[in-house]
């Protein structure tokens, strides 16, 4: 698995994971707050399946 998910991005991702999941869980937002776990964990784990099928990635380019 390579990364693909790397600074501001992966920043944005845990933000708004952590923001949705913490509004569910104090009853401010309904169920579908808990769709803050896909942003959280693409963030946290540094991939995304997504920009992985479409060839995209945030992470800079390595050096050979």
């Amino acid at each position: 698995m390579r990364l693909n998910v790397c600074g501001i991005d992966r920043f944005l991702r845990v933000t708004i994971g952590l923001v949705l999941v913490g509004l569910t869980l104090s009853g401010m937002i309904g169920m579908w707050g808990w769709v803050g776990l896909l942003p959280l964990l693409t963030g946290v784990f540094k991939f995304c399946p997504a920009y992985a099928i479409f060839g995209l990635q945030t992470c800079p380019l390595e050096r050979k």
